[in-house]
């Protein structure tokens, strides 16, 4: 099959240009500039599928490199699926995902990876990848890294919160990173002090402050800034390209900036809720409402203008990557095991339909350009996490991932407008959009269009990685 869009402003992390696209199979087969006749002057008349871009932006599909379908987190899972998370991101703009698959202590890596491979082959709407979380650093989890960078895993995740369940202290962490150097993987790291966060969190209930505020009263700044630095300095002793996952506190993203110009393997991640959401406005909203909003690291004062920070940060790129961390929860029989207890709010937030949007707004306000928005959401995501040239931009030869963005559109952000993931209730109400998806195409497929999912479950493919491509 081959698809033609004319018309449209095709937009890479380097510029804007006046292009047409052909598609056939499920790859890019030109950009056409206008007036270029070298492929045949009737492409529109033999493709079997037109579409105007007219006034719209013809965009890479967005590359999400950190979510957790049916993660399983304090005492439940999160609740979408694999068919229903991505069916999700399809109608948000997002036609990749890399999620995690999950070892715990005790578990052998290769069992883990099974499993998630169970969970999500032939599920997927889009297509997908994994990193590894390794929750038990010995020595065959150790071995069995070296063996997955083999299979296509290039990334493996270690925690330095949750004590009893995903941690590992710093000899650990050693280990991990000095193995990581050796094989050429990357190491993601969740860098919070999760000791002295235990702590907090004990006295806090101790005083009888339970309301969901206190998650992140009791996970202030300074245990994600010291976790970040001490993160950094594990990795500046291994030789270990670093990646810190879902950074909201503006000092900490200061530690990984002094790192970055000193010329340091370290990279930046954030997340819509922390650009937009606040301790104020959203985690102590009245009653046992908060806890939509409990997710880790934590959202973070506005009085403190971590947010603006974070936009800053996004521009001089300190932060690389807007990923979506998303893991969704909902309030009936998931959030509410956590009243009267905040301590057992099941941590996460459900974004993944919404990134590309939200970011979006972040060019119509003037926060980024045009260019960065695409960068950020799909072009440094790819080239992060082995997968560029394939995913992440519209060039001859990359998968036909395309989606046709109308900035002139509007895009009301509800659990009754615009909702489309495995929650009963939407951590983005009210929100409203300058623009909006018209089109989305996974590998040449027409996955979204005319405000239609005409997807099927099954279309996402697995995805073998390469390396990351910002090494120096």
């Amino acid at each position: 099959m081959t698809i033609f869009i004319k018309n449209g402003s095709v937009v890479s992390s380097t510029g804007v240009i006046q292009a047409d696209v052909l598609i056939d199979g499920e790859t890019i087969a030109a950009v056409i500039a206008p007036g270029d006749t070298s492929l045949g002057a009737n492409l529109e008349a033999t493709a079997d599928q037109v579409f105007d871009a007219q006034g719209k932006y013809v965009i890479p599909g967005g590359v999400d490199v950190h979510t957790h379908m049916e993660l399983p987190f304090g005492g439940t899972f999160a609740s979408d699926t694999f068919e229903t998370g991505t069916r999700a991101a399809a109608w948000g703009g997002t036609t990749t995902i890399i999620d995690f698959a999950v070892q715990k202590q005790g578990e052998r890596v290769q069992d883990s990876l099974a499993a998630w491979h169970a969970k999500a082959d032939g599920q997927c709407a889009i297509d997908y990848g994994f990193h590894q979380i390794i929750g038990g650093v010995d020595d065959d989890s150790l071995k069995a890294m070296d063996e997955l960078v083999n299979e296509g895993i290039t990334s493996f995740k270690l925690f330095m919160a949750y004590p009893g369940v995903f941690y590992s202290d710093d000899g650990q962490i050693l280990r991990a990173m000095q193995t990581a150097a050796n094989n050429g993987s990357t190491i993601m790291m969740h860098a919070e002090n999760g000791i002295a966060i235990d702590v907090l969190v004990q006295q806090a209930l101790a005083e009888g402050k339970t309301d969901p505020r206190y998650h992140s009263l009791t996970r202030p700044w300074e245990t994600e800034a010291e976790a970040t630095n001490r993160a950094i300095m594990l990795a500046k002793m291994t030789g270990t390209p670093l990646y810190i996952v879902h950074m909201s506190a503006k000092q900490a993203v200061q530690v990984v900036q002094q790192a970055r110009d000193e010329a340091w393997n370290v990279f930046g991640e954030t997340c819509p809720q922390y650009l937009y959401l606040s301790l104020e406005d959203h985690l102590s909203q009245p009653g046992f409402e908060g806890a939509k909003w409990v997710c880790s690291t934590p959202l973070r004062s506005k009085a403190e203008h971590h947010q603006e920070e974070l936009w800053r940060y996004l521009r001089t790129n300190d932060l690389s990557i807007v990923s979506t961390d998303h893991c969704p929860f909902c309030m009936k029989e998931q959030k509410e095991l956590g009243v009267g207890d905040f301590s057992k709010i099941p941590n996460g937030i459900g974004s993944v339909e919404h990134r590309m949007d939200l970011i979006f707004q972040g060019v119509v306000d003037g926060q980024i350009t045009l260019e960065r928005w695409v960068e950020i959401t799909a072009t440094t995501p790819a080239r992060m996490f082995g997968l560029y040239p394939r995913k992440g931009v519209i060039a001859p030869g990359s998968d036909a991932d395309v989606v046709i963005y109308d900035p002139a559109g509007r895009t009301e952000i509800g659990y009754e407008k615009t909702h489309h993931m495995n929650m009963d209730h939407s951590a983005w109400e009210g929100f409203n959009i300058s623009g909006h998806v018209d089109t989305v195409i996974s590998r040449g497929t027409v996955v979204v269009d005319n405000n239609q999912y005409i997807g099927t479950k099954g279309h996402g493919k697995y995805l073998k990685r390469g390396m990351n491509q910002y090494l120096v």
